[in-house]
């Protein structure tokens, strides 16, 4: 199916594809390619490379990998994150990588995919990231979340106490983002608008303090909301 559009944007977004492997970037380079309101700025075969890439041509979104040689897509993903760019990292995960995603997390990437995942998933995923929210694929969200339960940690009090400020509708939605639910799915759950949904969440962001949507997935699962159990 193609992913192209009938009227190009004014601003197609500017994407670098991070991953030491070319058919895995060979393969979005040529889906990118039929869209109109995406293009790839630079390939990189290594954390160093995507973050010089970045800085370079401004790129809005770096689909990153985690396992490179010399510098890896965690240190690559903090750099970028903490540089002086706006550009955003989606990750791109496969289940044997719960270190990686964990570390990247921290980090600061703002979407976790898994790499089975349709092309034009994906793309869909990086509109999504570029347009200011974050996303994590359920199947990437458990997996995190029993992370989060195998590694010891300081008692969440400071988060816990933010929580205590939320509505029982926001504390509602809160636990569906923390299950991984996304914005239409959270309106389906509750049987409200897809508008309405996102108004919540936005609320949630402001009152928490929260960095993005991956932020509001660990708040979830320190306070409680969310479990393995």
């Amino acid at each position: 199916m193609s992913s192209s559009t009938s009227a190009a944007p004014e601003r197609p977004v500017r994407i670098v594809l991070a991953d030491d492997q070319p058919l895995v970037r060979t393969a979005l380079s040529m889906v990118i390619a039929e869209t109109a309101d995406l293009v790839v700025t630079g390939e990189a075969a290594d954390g160093a490379e995507a973050v010089r890439l970045v800085e370079e041509t401004g790129a809005h979104v770096v689909v990153m990998d985690l396992r490179m040689p010399g510098t890896d897509g965690i240190e690559a993903t903090r750099l970028i994150t903490e540089g002086p760019t706006d550009a955003r990292v989606v990750v791109l995960t496969t289940f044997d990588d719960d270190d990686h995603v964990f570390g990247a997390l921290y980090a600061g990437a703002s979407g976790f995919l898994v790499k089975d995942m349709a092309l034009d998933d994906i793309l869909a995923a990086v509109r999504v990231v570029a347009s200011g929210d974050a996303l994590i694929a359920p199947a990437v969200t458990r997996r995190l979340i029993k992370e989060f339960t195998d590694r010891p940690r300081p008692a969440p009090a400071a988060p816990r106490r933010r929580a205590e400020g939320i509505t029982d509708r926001e504390r509602e939605v809160l636990t569906l983002v923390g299950r991984g639910l996304s914005n239409t799915e959270i309106a389906g759950e509750l049987h409200i608008s897809m508008a309405t949904a996102k108004t919540y969440v936005t609320r949630l962001l402001a009152k928490l303090d929260a960095r993005d949507r991956v932020h509001l997935v660990i708040i979830a699962y320190e306070t409680g909301l969310v479990s393995t159990s």
